[in-house]
């Protein structure tokens, strides 16, 4: 024989409602889980499908032309280079290497 008493009819309904609100908690957490989940792996199956393999390529820069920095962003790679005393930035596509634009700055005597 057991010593549980039954319990009152307002003590099941704590409990009742108790075990709905935790239903309810684990099946929101549980969908919050799946869509992280399901963005990450979004997110690297759209990484991978981008992904070209090695590009190479060359560029051809006038005699004495002197590269003073280069910068990677937005999808963009910016070189600084210096041609005959003068700056001039060049931007190409960091995926296909195409020139996109340059720039020379050059001072006023």
């Amino acid at each position: 024989m057991s010593d549980e008493r039954p319990l009152n009819p307002q003590a099941e309904a704590a409990i009742a409602k108790v075990r709905r609100l935790m239903l309810i908690v684990s099946v929101t957490t549980l969908l919050a889980v799946a869509a992280v989940l399901g963005v990450i792996g979004y997110r690297l199956m759209s990484i991978g499908g981008r992904a070209q393999g090695v590009t190479e390529a060359t560029a051809t820069l006038p005699a004495g032309t002197k590269v003073l920095s280069t910068a990677v962003g937005d999808n963009r790679l910016v070189v600084t280079i210096e041609v005959g005393g003068v700056a001039e930035i060049r931007t190409f596509d960091a995926g296909t290497l195409q020139p996109l634009g340059r720039l020379r700055l050059e001072s006023k005597p």
